[in-house]
């Protein structure tokens, strides 16, 4: 029987390490007709194809997604055209799946798609292993305790807000860093907690390097790239 329509799904591959793909994204991206990937250079493969690549099927149709992320560029037509283009594949009953890095819900692409498509087709999102989490994990940092308060900041934002989130916070992760570093270093410094920050690039990618906060050299800083705060923890005493 010929489904009237297909479904679309947001498949959380995890941070990098193909390894850490949960076992229904892997069902699910093997099963579908169609895999769809963002790619920022025309040229290149993007990211979240080259992690699940040894998964991917010779017979299965690959769509790249053109989302060129440059901040004087308007986003908006690019993610109407990917919707449009799925939209044309589920019509036909064909199953739709979209590669997230990460979480499709955290800081991803798929969500505008999602925010376009979902009333018009049945969706689902299975989530996937945060470069945040994947991070501590590498760095053997607990990030959290008890009734911590744990905040993720995107590094783009301006000093006076990082300052504000971070005050609020015992533990902190300062997400995409790239030519943000310098900024943050400072705020990290007038706050004091220089010392406690972890830096990490490319976590369980092969490219990944753990750098000494102060060893990393601003100039080289990736967008994939993060700082952790991590609580402190304090024993109780009775």
């Amino acid at each position: 029987m010929i489904k009237s329509v297909g479904c679309l799904y947001g498949l959380g591959i995890g941070p990098g390490d193909p390894e850490l793909i949960t076992v229904k994204a892997l069902r699910l991206l093997q099963s579908a007709s169609v895999v769809a990937y963002p790619i920022a250079d025309r040229n290149k493969q993007g990211l979240a194809r080259s992690i699940v690549l040894e998964y991917i099927k010779p017979e299965q149709i690959e769509v790249p997604l053109y989302f060129p992320f440059k901040v004087e560029c308007s986003a908006q037509p690019y993610y109407d055209k990917a919707a449009e283009t799925l939209a044309e594949y589920l019509q036909l009953g064909q199953d739709v799946v979209v590669l997230c890095e990460g979480d499709p819900f955290f800081y991803g692409t798929f969500m505008y798609i999602y925010n376009r498509l979902a009333d018009r087709f049945p969706t689902e999102i299975v989530p996937g292993v945060s470069s945040t989490m994947a991070s501590a994990a590498v760095l053997g940092v607990p990030l959290t305790y008890r009734n911590d308060v744990y905040v993720v900041i995107p590094a783009i934002l301006p000093a006076e807000i990082l300052k504000a989130k971070l005050s609020v916070a015992d533990a902190a992760v300062i997400i995409k860093l790239g030519r943000h570093f310098e900024k943050v270093i400072s705020v990290l410094k007038e706050l004091g907690l220089y010392k406690r920050a972890k830096y990490i690039e490319k976590a369980t990618m092969p490219e990944q390097k753990i750098i000494a906060i102060n060893q990393v050299n601003p100039s080289e800083v990736p967008y994939f790239s993060l700082i952790i705060i991590p609580s402190q923890w304090q024993p109780l005493h009775n």
